[in-house]
């Protein structure tokens, strides 16, 4: 089958004759593409399934689902076991492995919630810093207190150099937002404080504020999302770069016959806080609810779940790298095709036949079939190559348009290619990619079919007469 469609238009309506017309009212043959769109599931820069805590070369349970994030979330202790050296060898290990998985990484930053007593660095504890010691799962447990000069002056260092490091590093993915309650997750839901038998509360306001604050300003470069429990957070995603993230996707009772994230919470919690729309300028990132085998156990509706992460214009979608229940994965698959972003081109025209020193307008009809904008600078790029040497360098490439905020549904691109006056004569290829700036090379898949060996379509031909 054809990988698109091909019209030579000639003059629309009726002309007498050629001749009994001046030359400049002659209209030029053009040449109008219709590419066949493709069903191919395929992973595309900021979006789509992640791997949780290993990478798509280690997670068999992926079982050939594309992935193009791998998540990962660190306790402070884990990443700055001595005071002033953060262990960045392991970041650069992970970004390194990730790049050579075809993916990216996203991490988070925690101060407490594991089983250990302390998930800050001992260093912390040790130089004075003021804290609560809490129980929660039947052990005892130690957080610090946010508003210590010396939390403040030791974490806010944390953030601010990790962000000098990786803050736009082009293997950095998405920046999860924590540092604040249980497992980051801006709560201390369940906690008892030792002395007073009170539930441990968060940190002030204006603690919890100053660090989205130091996190925003360290990665200004790199996408970000807060978790929805944070109202504060939450509040600010609708005029702040970042989006939000929620954790227990899938939730129809799993904690109470009476409440569940999914009917009483998710879509409340972005009403209240004036965020439905933060999709239109930063992800949505969703985590399953235990993971999707909880879901089939329980007999809730997976069709159902994933509609509603896509009505909520989801970019991510993190499973923990469990294995998927029995039956579901063509409703994974369903749902993949509608995740993010995904770019058809339904039409390309330009003029079937050029001169040197011509400029070559190409018109370009896209559309967005997914639920989300991409939120990252990538440029649509068009180039010609010789038909007879499709390896050759092009003669001639225009890299223009973004397709940053491009929400779901049809946008329309001009493309003008310059020919140089010394451009041989012949039979060129018209390729369409989608690039990064950096390097040129395209980086962003296609939902149409025909993608030659290094990322680019081949749309169309064009004629560049002596």
């Amino acid at each position: 089958m054809n990988n698109f469609t091909l019209i030579v238009m000639a003059v629309i309506g009726f002309l007498p004759s050629e001749s009994a017309l001046p030359a400049a009212q002659i209209e030029a043959p053009r040449v109008r593409v219709e590419p066949r769109e493709s069903d191919a599931l395929f992973a595309n820069p900021g979006m789509g399934w992640q791997t949780f805590g290993r990478f798509a070369d280690q997670d068999k349970n992926l079982e050939g689902l594309p992935s193009a994030s791998a998540y990962f979330r660190f306790y402070w202790r884990e990443v700055e076991s001595q005071a002033g050296q953060i262990d960045f060898p392991k970041f650069d290990d992970l970004l390194a492995h990730a790049r050579r998985a075809g993916q990216k990484l996203a991490f988070r930053i925690m101060c407490t919630g594991s089983g250990e007593y302390m998930d800050v660095p001992v260093w912390l504890k040790d130089q004075g810093c003021l804290g609560v010691e809490f129980t929660y799962g039947g052990r005892k447990h130690w957080v610090p207190n946010f508003t210590d000069k010396r939390f403040e002056q030791a974490h806010f260092r944390l953030i601010r150099q990790l962000g000098e490091h990786y803050d736009g590093h082009p293997d950095m993915d998405l920046l999860d937002i924590g540092s604040v309650g249980l497992w980051g997750e801006w709560h201390m839901s369940g906690t008892t404080q030792v002395d007073t038998e009170k539930p441990v509360l968060l940190p002030p306001l204006e603690s919890r504020m100053a660090i989205i604050d130091a996190w925003c300003k360290a990665f200004s470069q790199t996408s970000k999302v807060i978790l929805i429990g944070s109202e504060e957070g939450m509040s600010r995603a609708s005029h702040e770069p970042y989006g939000w993230r929620a954790d227990c996707l899938g939730d129809m009772g799993g904690f109470s016959k009476t409440w569940n994230h999914m009917v009483n919470f998710y879509l409340q919690q972005l009403t209240n806080t004036g965020a439905l729309d933060a999709w239109k300028t930063a992800p949505v990132a969703f985590e399953s609810c235990w993971d999707m085998r909880k879901w089939k156990e329980a007999s809730w509706d997976i069709p159902f779940i994933f509609d509603y992460a896509l009505r909520c214009h989801s970019s991510y979608m993190n499973n923990k790298s469990a294995p998927l229940p029995e039956g579901a994965r063509g409703e994974v698959e369903r749902f993949l095709r509608r995740l993010g972003y995904r770019l058809v081109i339904r039409n390309v025209d330009h003029p079937a036949t050029a001169r040197p020193n011509d400029e070559v307008a190409v018109n370009i009809d896209w559309e967005n079939v997914g639920v989300a904008p991409p939120y990252r600078d990538y440029r649509v790029a068009v180039q010609l190559r010789p038909e007879k040497d499709p390896k050759a360098s092009p003669i001639v490439s225009a890299i223009d348009h973004s397709i940053r905020g491009w929400l779901p549904g049809r946008q329309q691109t001009e493309s003008m290619l310059r020919l140089p006056a010394s451009v041989p004569s012949g039979r060129y290829t018209l390729a369409i990619g989608v690039v990064e700036l950096v390097h040129k090379r395209p980086s962003v898949r296609l939902a149409i079919a025909g993608r030659d060996t290094e990322g680019w379509y081949p749309v169309s031909h064009l004629e560049i007469a002596p």
